[in-house]
C-alpha cells in the first residue's frame, strides 16, 4: 500500500540536490572569468561576497567555511582583477562569511531534529493506519490512501481489514473533517473495530459499537470543553462519520455490507460494474447505528469478483470544468493496469483534477480467491 507524497526531500531533512550544491561553485568561476576577462571595466567582484549566505544553504558549516575562505582569497589578490577592497571591505565580507558558517550550522542542526520528527511522527501514524496485507484470512486485499493534508499518511479517512472468529471483517470510513485533526477520531474508531472484530458476533455488533465510540468521544469533547470555559452556549461538538463495514463469513462465497451513510462498494464482476443493493443507514456518532437500525445485506460472490470500496474524496473530485469525477464509469478501462486497480484509479484521479483531490481519499479492493 502506498500512502506518501512525493515532496521535495531537501526540504524535509534529506541532503540538497546536486544542482544546489553545484550552483555556488559555478558562480564563483563565472564572476571570476568575467572580472578577469573585463580587466576591471565591470566590477563584478564584490557579487562574490554573495556566495558564502548561498553556500550555508547547501553544505555544512565546514564546507561553507571553506568556501568564505576563497572568497576572501579572491578578493585579495590582484591577479583576479577586481579593484582593490579595503581593510573595511574584507572585514564586511569576513563578516557576511562567519554569518553564513553559523547559517549553515543552525540549518544541519534543524534538519537533524527535522528527520528525527518526521521519523516519529510517522511511525506514530502507521501505529494508527498500518498498511493492508496483500492477504487476510482467505481474502486478497489491496489499499491506497492519500491525505489531504501535505506531509501526513494519515488523516479523515480509514480503512482496516481483520480476521477473526466471525470471518474476515473489512472498515471503510470517512469522519468528520480532515488532516491532523481528524486522527484521534480515526483512531477511536479503529480500536472500536479492531474489538468488535473479535468480539461482535453480528456485524450490526460492529456498527452499534463504533456509534458508541463516537458518541463517547463527544461527550468527552463536550466535558472539556466546559471546563476550558469555551463551551459557554451549552452545545457540544460534534463527531460523525460514515462507514461501511463488510463480512466474508468462512466458508461461504458471499459478503455481508452494512452501511452507514458511506457511499456504496462497487462490484467488478467480469465486464461489468454495479452496486450492490444495500440499504443505507445513519452515519455513525449520532446516536441511530443500532442494532435495530443498521440493516445487513447479503451479496452473492462468484469467482473473480472483486468489491471496490472507496470514500467521497474519490467521488467528489472535480475536474476544472467542476465535473465530478466517475468512478463507476471508468473503473473498468482501469482494472487491466499492470500497476494494480487501486494505483491506476488514483493515477486517473491525479490527471482527471490536474493535481489531486483537496479531500483524503481512501480506495480499498477486495477479493475471495478464485475457485480451482
Amino acid at each position: 500500500m502506498r500512502r506518501r507524497r512525493e515532496e521535495p526531500g531537501w526540504l524535509h531533512g534529506k541532503p540538497p540536490p546536486l544542482w544546489a550544491r553545484i550552483a555556488p561553485v559555478v558562480a564563483l568561476v563565472v564572476l571570476v572569468l568575467v572580472q578577469r576577462l573585463t580587466q576591471g571595466e565591470a566590477e563584478v567582484g564584490f557579487f562574490l561576497a554573495g556566495l558564502p549566505p548561498v553556500a550555508a544553504f547547501a553544505y555544512g558549516a565546514a564546507g561553507t567555511a571553506v568556501f568564505a575562505g576563497i572568497v576572501l582569497a579572491l578578493l585579495g589578490m590582484p591577479w583576479a582583477g577586481s579593484a582593490h577592497p579595503r581593510g573595511a571591505d574584507l572585514a564586511t565580507v569576513a563578516a557576511i562569511g562567519l554569518l553564513s558558517v553559523v547559517i549553515a550550522w543552525v540549518r544541519r542542526r534543524r534538519d537533524a531534529q527535522l528527520v528525527s520528527v518526521r521519523t516519529v511522527a510517522e511511525a506514530a501514524q502507521l501505529a494508527v493506519l498500518p498498511p493492508v496485507p496483500e492477504r487476510v484470512g482467505p481474502v486478497r486485499c489491496a489499499g491506497l490512501y492519500r491525505a489531504a493534508q501535505r506531509g501526513t499518511l494519515v488523516g479523515g479517512d480509514l480503512y482496516d481489514v481483520r480476521v477473526g472468529p466471525f470471518g474476515v471483517r473489512a472498515l471503510v470510513g470517512d469522519v468528520q473533517g480532515h488532516g491532523l485533526a481528524a486522527v484521534g477520531t480515526v483512531a477511536a474508531l479503529l480500536g472500536a473495530f479492531r474489538e468488535g472484530v473479535l468480539d461482535d458476533p453480528e456485524l450490526v455488533g460492529v456498527a452499534a459499537r463504533l456509534d458508541r465510540r463516537l458518541l463517547a468521544d463527544t461527550a468527552g469533547a463536550g466535558d472539556a470543553a466546559g471546563t476550558a470555559g469555551t463551551a459557554g452556549s451549552g452545545e457540544q461538538p460534534e463527531l460523525f462519520a460514515t462507514a461501511l463495514l463488510l463480512e466474508f463469513p468462512p466458508g461461504l462465497d458471499l459478503v455481508r455490507i452494512v452501511s452507514c451513510g458511506h457511499p456504496p462498494a462497487l462490484l467488478l464482476r467480469a465486464s461489468t460494474v454495479s452496486e450492490p443493493a444495500v440499504e443505507p443507514g445513519p452515519p455513525l456518532g449520532l446516536g441511530l447505528a443500532g442494532p435495530n437500525l443498521a440493516v445487513v445485506t447479503d451479496v452473492p460472490l462468484l469467482p473473480g469478483d472483486r468489491l471496490l470500496a472507496y470514500t467521497d474524496g474519490v467521488t467528489e473530485a472535480r475536474d476544472a470544468a467542476g465535473a465530478f469525477y466517475p468512478l463507476a464509469g471508468r473503473v473498468l478501462a482501469l482494472e487491466r493496469d499492470p500497476a494494480g486497480l487501486v494505483e491506476a484509479v488514483w493515477q486517473d484521479l491525479l490527471e482527471f483534477t490536474a493535481g489531486g483531490p483537496r479531500d483524503d481519499v481512501a480506495l480499498l479492493v477486495l477479493s475471495l480467491p478464485d475457485a480451482p
